[in-house]
């Protein structure tokens, strides 16, 4: 890391991983960003494909670019060597499979500061090579959340949107002063998940942009579905958010609550993605896991939504029928819409689809 005496307004993340196929249109959007005052730093994780052929590159034409070199220790432990060597005022990442708009910095650099805010996130654009090449938007922040500024704690909903913690902007002070940083853990999965429930178990003032500016690429998605290593990996990001929470003082009950309420739609999603052959091992740790939340007193049902506490109570009472009915039913929207007709009747159905439809 060459080290300047300027200290940028905002420090990029990108950590990097034996991805020359999309190196090059990662880097190349930041190096024509219409906003000029930041630094990227080149998280090389022991790369051995090439990629830090292409990173040199950008290190000599650019002096905003600097490379950092690593032994391969995974994602969580990179990231937190580039929070360390970090100097901007902000903190942006971005991952290097993906690639952003040349107005991506300026403007979630002129809301944060405009706000005061700790942090601002903004929705982004699901992208496909192809052929053909191909975009769609994708929400990740209601439209209603939108242009104003959010207190966390006082809009919880906000702890179940995506993570996506490569759409926004973050204070480094307010990073470094809650201790905010990665799961470690070699080889794990899902990084995100514990770190973002950290930005709003402690942020006060945060934005949402209805823009997007990060194209998210979705043609190198290595799924985790087949893959036994990876079966418990969301439990170890849950874990890590229960300790952190557990090392703090006064921890309000409500936090507890939200924590476990986000758990569960973590887990139910992971079960619903992972092989036929995992997803029993799986939901036996769920379902106990649930009881000792229960039993902690952290379990409250009040913010489970109708089909979500229908869920929750077959998985605690019952999972072998829970997952029995699963099996029978699909993985399809069909096997979903059937799944919940045998839960819950039709009215439950219909309740489901209004949702679905009117948001209510």
């Amino acid at each position: 890391m060459k080290s300047f005496i300027d200290i940028p307004q905002i420090s990029v993340l990108v950590p990097i991983y034996n991805v020359r196929e999309y190196l090059e249109k990662c880097l190349e959007s930041l190096r024509v960003q219409s906003f000029t005052d930041f630094e990227v730093i080149c998280l090389n994780d022991g790369s051995t494909d090439g990629s830090r052929e292409i990173i040199k590159r950008f290190v000599r034409i650019d002096k905003r670019f600097h490379v950092l070199d690593k032994e391969n220790s995974g994602y969580g432990d990179t990231m937190n060597h580039g929070l360390d060597v970090a100097r901007g005022t902000y903190i942006a990442i971005l991952e290097s499979d993906d690639f952003c708009k040349p107005d991506t910095l300026e403007r979630l650099h002129a809301m944060i500061v405009a706000f005061d805010a700790e942090v601002v996130k903004a929705n982004c654009e699901l992208y496909w090579t192809g052929p053909p090449q191909k975009t769609a938007d994708y929400e990740l922040v209601p439209r209603k959340q939108t242009g104003r500024l959010i207190d966390p704690s006082r809009n919880q909903e906000i702890f179940y949107l995506p993570a996506a913690i490569w759409a926004g902007l973050y204070r480094r002070e307010f990073l470094e002063s809650h201790n905010i940083r990665f799961t470690t853990t070699p080889g794990a999965s899902y990084q995100d998940t514990a770190f973002n429930f950290k930005i709003w178990a402690n942020a006060r003032r945060a934005v949402f942009l209805d823009k997007t500016f990060v194209y998210y690429r979705q043609d190198n998605e290595a799924s985790s579905m087949k893959s036994a290593a990876k079966v418990f990996f969301v439990c170890t990001e849950c874990d890590e958010m229960e300790r952190y929470l557990a090392a703090r003082k006064d921890t309000p009950a409500w936090l507890q609550e939200v924590r476990v309420k986000l758990k569960f739609n973590t887990y139910l999603w992971n079960y619903e993605r992972l092989d036929a052959s995992f997803q029993w091992e799986f939901l036996e740790r769920f379902s106990q896991e649930m009881k000792r939340e229960e039993e902690a007193g952290y379990l409250n049902r009040e913010l489970f939504d109708a089909w979500s506490k229908l869920e929750l109570e077959s998985i605690l009472s019952s999972p072998e029928a829970y997952h029995k009915e699963r099996l029978t039913s699909g993985r399809n929207r069909f096997g979903k819409a059937l799944h919940f007709l045998k839960m819950g009747g039709p009215g439950l159905l219909l309740k489901i689809a209004r949702s679905k439809i009117f948001g209510s």
